[in-house]
């Protein structure tokens, strides 16, 4: 099905869904490199006004992905739940943009509107937002989750606390978590990116980090971030092992090039179901997804990388994470080129993960080769803690020596909850209070030589 849409001096026709939705959407290198992009202002602005005028419905008339060719676009069918969509299925895109920013679309209508909407019909609704759209409509959307901690609740903020070290050297590892716990970071999850992805090296990570939340008796979930394969090995060696992580994209291909499928997701999930570790509720995966994972695995069918990226989300929906991340300028300026592109894409991957029911987190990032610095996360994570986010990642210096990239500090975190008035995971706030770590006004004060918690911490590091 063509549309066509008149700026007043050219007309311009687009062939089907797929060229629309990606002349629709902002300027990004990505795009640009795959050869989809808009060729002009002009023609991004008439794309635009097309996509206002075609109804939501068409969306499920015409998938992007063929069904018969893609297990995703088949999970995005078949979980289609139409009583949910009801209330908007009447609607266009643009009338559904008008709507999801009025007083009518409470918190309360969008957690039940969730289930009826597809990816696709999020990531059009989207290329019609501004930034303060995006931030305004992701505060509406609450999404809480739960395992030894509660996240998610309104006037929180958690953070994953992320210690990597470029030989998985556990005295590295536990020095860099004694500095982030002494900040209040790891309410969200103390996360370890492993350099090595043996099942053997991934036990070992494990059960240093559950005799250290046993050992401090630390209300947090931990998680090595190995392949999903590996945690099945581990789980299979009786591991510790609290969350199953995968990184996920939006096409079947592209997911196959980190080899996994749906299949090997529903095998884990089933096994860290099974382990029944968690104190407060039951939600045990963690997925990380970014924009232009499918492009870089020549998996992307002609789609733009943002629609892409909300068809991720599918994926992660079906398992009820505790936490879902986009990590956000990681892959690079080939995607994402400066600060402009990342910025809008944290706002549009936070927004649309909210709107579809997941609890979104960012890792607020980039690469030395981009056209970004430090300023302009400052100006992203100031901006995402407005719009609700539910968490974001802090490594030590707001530079992960393992990964190479430039992220956010334990204080910067730290002096965003504090200037915002926003608290750690109430389970993990009540755990710093007994540590002594709080002052009178329950905020984590930054740490000096004679705290006692300092002093029992930087045990782990001896």
């Amino acid at each position: 099905m063509s549309y066509r849409a008149s700026t007043g001096i050219r007309s311009f026709d687009f062939a089907d869904l797929r060229e629309l939705l990606a002349c629709a959407a902002p300027r990004r290198s990505g795009d640009e490199l795959a050869g989809i992009a808009a060729q002009s202002e002009e023609q991004h602005v008439a794309a635009r006004m097309a996509l206002a005028d075609v109804p939501l419905r068409e969306f499920l008339d015409h998938a992007l992905i063929p069904y018969e060719a893609d297990e995703v676009t088949r999970l995005i069918v078949d979980a289609h739940d139409a009583p949910a969509f009801a209330p908007v299925a009447h609607m266009t895109v643009g009338q559904f943009r008008d709507w999801l920013l009025s007083h009518a679309a409470t918190t309360e209508k969008l957690a039940a509107l969730a289930p009826g909407l597809t990816p696709e019909m999020v990531a059009a609704v989207s290329k019609l937002m501004r930034n303060a759209d995006l931030i305004a409509l992701a505060a509406k959307c609450r999404v809480v989750t739960k395992f030894r901690t509660t996240l998610g609740l309104p006037g929180t903020l958690a953070a994953r606390l992320q210690p990597n070290h470029p030989t998985d050297d556990a005295r590295g590892i536990a020095a860099s978590i004694a500095d982030g716990l002494l900040y209040g970071m790891g309410d969200a999850v103390v996360g370890i990116n492993p350099a090595s992805d043996s099942v053997g090296s991934c036990v070992e990570l494990l059960a240093m980090l559950d005799e250290l939340r046993q050992r401090f008796d630390i209300p947090m979930q931990s998680c090595v971030l190995a392949h999903v394969t590996t945690s099945l090995r581990a789980m299979e060696r009786d591991a510790p092992l609290d969350l199953v992580f995968q990184s996920i994209a939006g096409s079947e291909a592209a997911n196959r090039s980190f080899g996994v499928d749906l299949g090997v997701l529903h095998e884990a999930h089933d096994a860290v179901q099974s382990l029944k570790r968690g104190s407060v509720g039951c939600n045990a995966m963690y997925f990380e997804t970014g924009q232009g994972s499918a492009l870089s695995a020549n998996a992307h069918h002609g789609v733009d990388q943002q629609t892409l990226e909300v068809r991720a989300y599918a994926v992660a929906r079906a398992f009820k994470p505790l936490l879902v991340n986009t990590v956000v300028g990681f892959i690079g300026p080939e995607y994402l080129y400066d600060a402009k592109q990342i910025i809008r894409a944290g706002l549009e991957d936070h927004c649309c993960g909210k709107l579809l029911g997941l609890p979104m987190g960012v890792d607020v990032c980039y690469t030395n080769h981009a056209e970004a610095d430090q300023d302009d996360m400052d100006v992203l994570m100031h901006l995402l803690a407005n719009a609700g986010v539910n968490f974001l990642i802090a490594v030590p210096g707001a530079d992960d020596v393992m990964l190479n990239y430039q992220s956010l500090s334990h204080h910067d975190v730290l002096g965003l909850r504090n200037s915002l008035g926003l608290k750690p995971a109430p389970e993990f706030a009540a755990w710093l209070e007994k540590m002594d770590m709080l002052d009178a006004r329950g905020r984590v004060v930054p740490p000096l030589p004679s705290d006692r918690a300092m002093q029992r911490l930087l045990e782990l590091a001896r």
